[in-house]
């Protein structure tokens, strides 16, 4: 069966756990690190980091739907960050932080919708995650691409990516298990 993409994009946080997460399934082609949502143009770290852009650091997701599903992705996505806080993901602050759906198709936004509305009572919180239509996508830096591949050493990611992985495996073992590149 040939190959078929799609993309997905997500904000949850730091794109370095996001990016470490979805580059870890079967079916997932490519996770790369960047900027959407907001109104400058070509932004650079420091411009979004100042929270004066409106992007959020967001994971765009090529992905083969015959391998993976969108509805296996934002099961993972909400496993692995935290929906009910806003601008926040923990001690990371500002809008750069929000939880966001940038949806690249109607069916999409519909999906996307229903999931949320099934998992709102596993929260003691309300989902904040902002559901908008994907506009344009801005990659990082290069040395932002792959960071927790190439910086597992590194404190952030001791501190607050493994733990995001070791959930993930433990609270999805099914779906990694079937999903988990060899």
């Amino acid at each position: 069966m040939k190959q078929q993409t799609e993309t997905a994009v997500f904000g949850g946080g730091c794109f370095w756990c996001t990016e470490a997460i979805f580059n870890t399934l079967k079916g997932v082609i490519l996770a790369t690190p960047g900027y959407s949502g907001g109104h400058v143009p070509d932004p650079t770290y420091e411009a979004v980091s100042s929270g004066a852009t409106g992007h959020a650091e967001a994971t765009k997701i090529e992905f083969d739907p015959n391998e993976i599903s969108f509805n296996d992705l934002l099961t993972v996505f909400f496993a692995t960050h935290d929906p009910t806080t806003v601008d926040r993901q923990g001690d990371d602050v500002g809008t750069q932080y929000r939880s966001a759906i940038f949806y690249t198709s109607e069916d999409q936004r519909v999906q996307a919708e229903e999931y949320m509305k099934k998992i709102a009572g596993s929260f003691s919180d309300q989902i904040v995650t902002e559901l908008k239509p994907f506009e344009v996508f801005y990659e990082a830096e290069d040395y932002h691409k792959r960071y927790y591949e190439n910086h597992k050493d590194a404190p952030y990611c001791r501190a607050v990516i493994d733990p995001k992985m070791e959930k993930l495996q433990k609270q999805f073992a099914e779906l990694l298990k079937e999903h988990a590149k060899q």
